[in-house]
């Protein structure tokens, strides 16, 4: 496969969206100019419909201080983030959006609702995070998971993680995933539980517990997605040197690979929380305009599977 440039890795999942109509998105509390910038902009491109919600007066002076155009936007006016939060979530609950986007309010604020027992938006699957990563040395996007949600997973938390990222790699275009689960070795050792676990995830994917990827592990970083160094240490898997998902051991790695991959690699990166409901576009204020779009994309392509599963499920 040639390699694509910097640009071509999101802009080919922004023009996937192309076809699709824009997808209704709740925006919860876009009270600052990044955030509220992202969610116009991916409505210019029509990759999403966004409502607004938050304090109206705020963001309609907001928009004008930033000479962004919102005036075809709908917003719907709470007082405040926790309301912000908890009304976004209501819109996806009656089915007025199929996506939920965070604005300025905190992570913990708007999972809050998104977990709450009363009116929240659980189903029966783990909710997890995925970040699907454009590094520049690497010939496609990669899947990285779970860096931002499960601190310390399960075993069987984890199967429904990569369930999650393997469904996520299916809806950007992936066919049968290839799936690494990270450790620091390659070789099974009961010293090193994250290597047992790995054994274990790949035996449960043979009896069908986890579908739709390819599984390998463990595997170190460097045998994953180098092909070199999965040759020099003799590693015969479809899996060994093309991964396209990293499964993490826990949040800590996850999240010190994400932040290297970013400020060493100079990798932008899209986030994106599954197994709720509708995608929950998780961005953060760090994050540049092109990530919030290229993460509203990646949401829109997870909706157009998810109605596409619905509709076959019907018939």
């Amino acid at each position: 496969m040639n390699k694509m440039t910097r640009l071509d890795k999101f802009q080919r999942l922004i023009e996937q969206c192309s076809a699709l109509p824009p997808t209704p998105t709740a925006v919860a509390h876009p009270c600052d100019e990044s955030s509220l910038e992202g969610a116009v902009e991916a409505a210019r491109l029509k990759i999403i419909a966004p409502t607004l919600v938050g304090p109206a007066n705020k963001i309609r002076a907001l928009a004008e201080s930033c000479r962004l155009d919102i005036s075809g936007l709908p917003i719907v006016d709470v007082p405040h983030s926790h309301a912000a939060a908890a009304k976004a979530v209501e819109l996806v609950r009656i089915g007025q959006a199929e996506a939920l986007m965070k604005g300025s309010l905190h992570t913990d604020e708007l999972m809050g609702e998104v977990v709450s027992m009363q009116g929240g938006m659980r189903t029966g699957r783990r909710i997890s995070h995925c970040f699907v990563m454009d590094v520049p040395a690497l010939p496609h996007p990669i899947i990285v998971t779970d860096a931002a949600v499960n601190i310390a997973p399960t075993l069987e938390e984890k199967v429904d993680i990569i369930q999650n990222a393997i469904d996520l790699a299916v809806a950007l275009g992936f066919r049968s995933p290839l799936v690494a689960i990270l450790s620091a070795v390659e070789m099974v050792t009961p010293k090193v539980p994250s290597t047992v676990e790995a054994a274990a995830l790949c035996k449960m994917a043979e009896r069908g517990q986890i579908t739709g990827g390819i599984l390998d592990g463990p595997l170190a970083l460097d045998n994953a997605i180098n092909l070199s160094a999965a040759e020099i240490k003799q590693l015969h898997s479809p899996v060994a040197g093309h991964a396209n998902i990293l499964v993490v051991p826990d949040l800590e790695a996850g999240n010190m690979l994400a932040k290297s991959l970013s400020f060493l690699a100079g990798a932008d990166a899209a986030g994106i929380v599954l197994g709720a409901k509708v995608p929950i576009i998780l961005t953060s204020r760090a994050d540049s305009l092109r990530s919030r779009i290229a993460s509203c994309a990646v949401a829109a392509l997870v909706a157009r599977a998810r109605r596409e599963r619905a509709g076959k499920a019907l018939v």
